[in-house]
């Protein structure tokens, strides 16, 4: 049966779940969370799920015309940078998996953010002290050399079947013809979370028409950024990279009236996408694969995971108190390595296969105590290395996730962000620059100890994004997943798979489940959920708890017995599509 949904005379096609086996409905969550659950689309030829209708239609668009994985991602982002701009956008970055399903290989695309050459580890440091992480996201200060522009079209040199040309068609008509504003966007700017969106000149007047917070419903044109489409389509990302476009973005961080930045014309001139070997590991019959560093998602997630290896977890239903205790436990040992060890592996020896080796994890796994939590954890010592001091870099919940299946089985899942909602404010022809150098440590050192993740020239932030990839016993792919959130998107991304991977819940299922979360400080209860009620059980656990919203955006796909089975976040807009 079809549900037809009209979206400025565009129509999105959804297939309902049916036929679900017995075994899952008796293992669905009751009374997950304090909104209403969305159901799995299912198809067999492609599917796409996206944050948004409009991004989510233009990739289906894509495959529809036998464009690839990597097409449809192009085609999604772009869309993403005029409809969803307090996330994701050009002027950001990105990291992105990538499955050749004729070759069998797996690759992976690094387009994160990069400092400019002109920087030194006290960027953040103001008069000894670093500088208050609110005034620090405002402005030139903050923003790095964008990265995902690049990584989308080496991916596409490698990948693409449709011309350049022809992805950024529909973004490009849609900015020009205009779109209807989301409550999610309207919401967010009224809120002014962003201390400075109102402080600069076009950002203020492109989210603030006549000086009133944009409309949900509201039609938004962005003609400017229909002209930098059009630019990038024609001419490549190196019109975004060199000439007049490169001169705009180097003058907007340099000139800003608050917070002027060093990013010169040469480090835009000079960015690189990296092509870096995936994180891989075994989970039960499963191979679980993420991004390496100067991604912690891959490794942590990893963690979690093959910490969990040792526990019956499949004996537990999914929201019981004794499956997610030690979930948090496991939880706490994989961040409190992540603020230690994760960084750019270019400036730094990540010590990778060391981190998810079986003699390491089982180590780590005996600090578990089933009836007791923890407290914080210290990192390990995987590897002889120097002395290392803790991270103090802080990670907002935004960001946007993207996964498709092609029609030829290759599969995409990319995390893109601009960090902050709404990046550093900072516009540019249409599309806002990012605030990603906040996620460097701010101090380099802690009493006389280096911090992995420093500032440092030419160097990327370390990010929490986790694109994933789950393949079965024989090799095949299985599921394809991620999220946004922060530092948090390690346990969403973690927490996702035990739905699936333990709980035999489908994708969608695994999505819906309430959402918690431990960083190695207090565990997170969502707000409105059915695991609000068990706060008082955690605290005689020894838990310190805070009950919460968690606002994950986990877009996911499950391939099983040749279907395939569509997930997305019922907490934000996003939605997912096939054929």
């Amino acid at each position: 049966m079809y549900k037809v949904a009209l979206l400025l005379g565009w129509c999105l096609l959804a297939w309902p779940a049916v036929g679900q086996d017995k075994a899952r409905e008796d293992r669905e969550p009751e009374a997950a969370t304090g909104f209403a659950n969305k159901t799995a689309v299912r198809g067999q030829k492609f599917m796409v799920s996206a944050a948004n209708p409009y991004a989510a239609w233009a990739g289906k668009k894509v495959l529809m015309q036998g464009g690839s994985a990597v097409d449809a991602a192009i085609a999604i982002q772009a869309m993403l940078t005029l409809v969803e701009p307090q996330s994701s956008g050009i002027g950001g970055g990105a990291f992105m998996l990538y499955w050749d399903n004729k070759k069998q290989a797996l690759y992976s695309y690094d387009g994160r953010e990069t400092a400019p050459r002109d920087i030194n580890a006290a960027h953040f440091i103001k008069d000894g002290k670093p500088i208050p992480w609110r005034d620090a996201i405002v402005g030139g200060r903050a923003v790095g050399v964008p990265g995902v522009l690049r990584a989308l079209e080496t991916a596409h040199k490698e990948h693409g079947k449709l011309p350049w040309i022809s992805l950024f068609r529909d973004a490009t008509i849609a900015a020009e013809e205009g779109f209807k504003v989301s409550p999610r966007l309207a919401k967010l700017v009224e809120l002014e979370l962003h201390p400075g969106l109102k402080q600069f000149i076009a950002s203020k007047a492109y989210f603030y028409p006549d000086g009133k917070p944009i409309q949900e419903g509201y039609l938004r044109k962005n003609l400017p950024l229909a002209r930098t489409f059009n630019t990038i389509a024609e001419k490549g990302a190196d019109a975004f990279y060199r000439g007049d476009l490169a001169d705009k973005i180097v003058a907007a961080v340099q000139k800003a009236s608050i917070n002027p930045g060093t990013m010169t014309a040469q480090d835009l001139a000079e960015y690189k996408a990296k092509k870096r070997t995936p994180v891989c590991g075994g989970y039960r019959q499963y191979r679980v694969c993420g991004m390496a560093p100067p991604s912690s998602g891959g490794v942590a997630t990893l963690q979690i995971l093959r910490l969990l290896e040792g526990f019956d977890m499949a004996s537990f239903a999914p929201n019981q108190l004794e499956g997610l205790h030690l979930f948090t436990q496991a939880s706490r040992l994989a961040f409190a390595d992540r603020e230690t060890f994760s960084a750019d592996p270019d400036f730094f020896p990540h010590p990778v296969a060391a981190m998810i080796s079986g003699s390491y994890i089982k180590e780590r796994a005996t600090l578990i105590d089933k009836e007791q939590d923890m407290g914080r954890a210290f990192a390990g010592d995987p590897f002889p290395h120097q002395r290392l001091a803790t991270d103090n870099a802080y990670e907002l919940p935004n960001t946007s996730h993207i996964s498709i299946v092609d029609a030829e089985g290759n599969a995409l899942s990319m995390t893109t962000s601009i960090e902050m909602a709404f990046g550093s404010g900072l516009m540019v022809e249409g599309f806002l620059l990012n605030n990603q150098l906040t996620d460097f440590s701010f101090v380099p050192e802690v009493n006389r100890a280096l911090v992995a993740n420093r500032v440092e020239p030419l160097k990327r932030p370390r990010s929490a994004m986790s694109p994933t990839m789950v393949f079965d016993k024989e090799g095949d792919l299985y599921l394809v997943v991620g999220s946004p959130g922060g530092s948090r998107i390690i346990d969403y991304v973690a927490q996702t798979l035990v739905g699936v991977l333990d709980w035999n819940l489908d994708i969608q299922q695994a999505i819906n489940l309430p959402r918690i979360t431990n960083r190695n400080d207090y565990t997170a209860l969502e707000k409105d959920s059915a695991l609000e009620a068990l706060a008082p059980a955690f605290e005689k656990l020894g838990h310190q708890v805070k009950v919460q919203e968690l606002n994950s955006g986990l877009h996911g796909i499950m391939i099983k017995d040749g279907k395939l089975i569509g997930g997305a976040d019922p907490r934000r807009e996003g939605v997912a599509v096939g054929l």
